[in-house]
């Protein structure tokens, strides 16, 4: 049974995609942000960035179809102190859930959740 205590999320950063990731940096440290993370392809290009400034914090990743304004995508990450019993509580909740993944930006683990809406949910192991 999943201890109820750490089956929760803790934090919830945006994640949005763009077709240009330095494009983004760019932009975005006109706002006052700084890239805290990022990740490149054997190429050298961002594929991924996390921005803040101050409490405000933000992800991107590179699109791998054309960003059209009209219809961006965004999905929402969120962090558990304790993935495990997470995953089990919403599957004993009758909530789909997927097996726990370890991509290279969360070693520690992921898992992906749709809300009732249709919005995927990426909650990656705290700390």
């Amino acid at each position: 049974m999943a201890n109820t205590m750490t089956a929760k999320v803790t934090g919830l950063i945006p994640m949005a995609f763009a077709a240009d990731l330095q494009r983004s940096v760019d932009f975005y440290k006109l706002l006052g942000t700084e890239v805290r993370g990022s990740l490149r392809n054997s190429s050298g290009e961002l594929q991924w960035v996390d921005l803040v400034c101050e409490q405000a914090q933000l992800m991107f990743s590179r699109a791998s179809h054309p960003v059209i304004p009209s219809q961006q995508a965004v999905l929402f990450y969120l962090y558990s102190p304790d993935l495990i019993a997470l995953r089990e509580h919403l599957l004993a909740s009758g909530v789909k859930v997927s097996p726990i993944t370890y991509p290279d930006y969360m070693p520690k683990g992921e898992i992906r959740v749709e809300d009732p809406d249709g919005y995927v949910l990426l909650i990656g192991q705290a700390g």
